[in-house]
């Protein structure tokens, strides 16, 4: 079976077992577990950032940071086709009491201009703006990369406001890896940054959340308030740990197998790939033209033993990741022509 669901799929590697067996832990919510301190240390370095929090997952962090960063009747402004808005449950909603100021965008990567529109003036009907989130790389728009030019104006911008910036880094070590660009540059850009250990880097669970001393002070009382308080975590964080060390150099191999995908379907007649998207390890593939159905391609590459998703209106994704080797990555190619061509 090869499975391209999602870079949510992937187990422990033996390694990373190995590493998760002899981990050191204490009880975090003391903060006397070594391992999960280590994690907070090393992704705050990795990042530029003063101080980092271990929380379950980035809907967590992504939720903490809201919260921390405004009062409730305060705007938002993020894309319309953010995680944040699409995936998280409403829990900005539901745990800070912001609204959304949503903006257009085909990419996920709006401009600083478009951020400038939409700041709500010093007006008692309206909310004040306090945020914007931005999101790299991309999930909807397909793992697209945030220009870190504009991310840097846009954050520049904010702070003249006194706006602040949080960036939804899960994917982030991609877009580092594609670019060359550290990730510490586009965390310079954000006053905060959750990134994501469970997604390219091949952890079980979990995520990490850095910002300013203050700021993660602040997170981590929603942290709390969450439930979010794990005791011997440094099981967990000793694989983040392990990911972060020795799995972020190979997401250029993702992001290869991806380009091989996205070139294979967008060959196959009623299948268009919009190839200048696939800049990391997600391909988005219209379907509409085909002879089959989003579904019935679906099923009929699941009986082939290729997993993927649809996202319904002709739409299908598929993302590499860490046990997608080359091999895995030509098989699966060889049967989407054999099947659907």
């Amino acid at each position: 079976m090869i499975d391209l669901r999602s870079d949510t799929v992937t187990r422990p590697t033996p390694e990373m077992r190995e590493r998760i067996a002899r981990a050191e832990v204490g009880d975090d919510v003391f903060g006397e577990d070594p391992a999960v301190n280590r994690l907070q240390e090393r992704t705050a370095e990795l990042l530029g950032k003063e101080a980092a929090l271990f929380v379950a997952s980035g809907t967590m962090g992504n939720v903490a940071a809201v919260t921390a960063h405004t009062r409730p009747g305060e705007e938002v402004i993020l894309d319309e086709e953010a995680h944040i808005v699409h995936y998280e449950a409403g829990s900005a909603a539901a745990f800070a009491g912001v609204q959304f100021r949503t903006v257009p965008g085909p990419a996920g990567a709006f401009t600083v201009r478009e951020v400038e529109e939409r700041i709500r003036p010093d007006d008692v009907h309206a909310p004040p703006t306090s945020l914007v989130c931005l999101e790299n790389t991309h999930n909807r728009a397909g793992g697209t990369i945030y220009p870190v030019e504009e991310m840097e104006r846009i954050g520049a911008f904010a702070r003249e406001r006194g706006i602040r910036v949080h960036l939804d880094g899960a994917r982030l070590w991609n877009a580092a890896a594609a670019t060359g660009v550290p990730e510490a540059r586009w965390a310079a850009a954000v006053d905060s940054v959750t990134v994501c250990l469970s997604k390219g880097l091949g952890a079980p669970v979990g995520s990490v959340l850095a910002g300013s001393r203050e700021f993660i002070h602040k997170a981590h009382r929603v942290r709390k308030m969450l439930g979010g308080g794990m005791r011997q975590a440094g099981i967990l964080a000793a694989a983040g740990l392990h990911a972060i060390e020795n799995h972020r150099e190979r997401l250029a191999d993702d992001h290869a197998h991806a380009r091989l995908l996205a070139e294979t379907l967008n060959a196959i007649p009623g299948i268009t790939v919009e190839m200048d998207r696939v800049q990391t390890n997600i391909v988005y593939a219209d379907v509409s033209g085909h002879r089959w159905s989003d579904e019935e391609i679906l099923r009929g590459m699941a009986e082939r033993e290729v997993l993927f998703l649809s996202l319904g209106a002709g739409r299908i994704r598929l993302v590499t990741h860490l046990e997608i080797s080359r091999a895995d990555a030509e098989e699966a190619a060889g049967r989407l022509r054999e099947t659907l061509g």
